[in-house]
């Protein structure tokens, strides 16, 4: 059985939920890009079923964190089934990068992630900053619906400047 465990790195891009009404399992969606190709990533469903970790992702999670999850795939034994990973290990390899007044940015910023990028949404404003993890600069979108076309520029720029 132990050559069925696999490990995935990946980034928590929304908020972990309890997986039962006594918070002892838990459940949340992993971003996993193994390449920094968008085609390559995939959303997978993950569960918990170990109280103790439960407990922590629950509580010390938050999104933009990226982590490494090792455990069993579930794949579907019918097509009205899902496919998803039981967590038996989880370790945070960096946390997500936090607004210089958290105060201020509750009320009116977000920061969330995908795959490699950083994208800063105001309320205030319909535009979103986006930059890569390392912090280079990579545009902005007019509006929360053109990331996808200005992430889809910048990588074209990248792949023909040879980075």
């Amino acid at each position: 059985m132990a050559d069925d465990v696999i490990a995935l790195d990946g980034f928590l891009d929304e908020e972990t939920v309890p997986g039962d009404l006594h918070g002892s399992t838990a459940r949340f969606r992993l971003t996993v890009s193994p390449t920094d190709e968008r085609t390559d990533e995939m959303i997978l469903p993950c569960t918990v079923a170990d109280s103790v970790l439960a407990h922590a992702v629950i509580h010390d999670l938050v999104p933009g964190d990226k982590l490494r999850v090792t455990g069993y795939l579930r794949l579907p034994r019918r097509p009205d089934e899902p496919m998803w990973l039981v967590v038996t290990e989880l370790a945070v390899l960096e946390t997500a990068p936090e607004l210089s007044d958290p105060a201020a940015a509750v009320a009116t910023a977000v920061i969330e992630r995908y795959g490699p990028y950083v994208c800063y949404f105001d309320a205030d404003v319909p535009e979103v900053e986006v930059f890569t993890e390392t912090g280079v600069r990579v545009g902005t979108a007019p509006e929360p619906g053109g990331i996808g076309e200005l992430l889809e520029a910048f990588e074209h720029r990248q792949a023909a400047s040879g980075e």
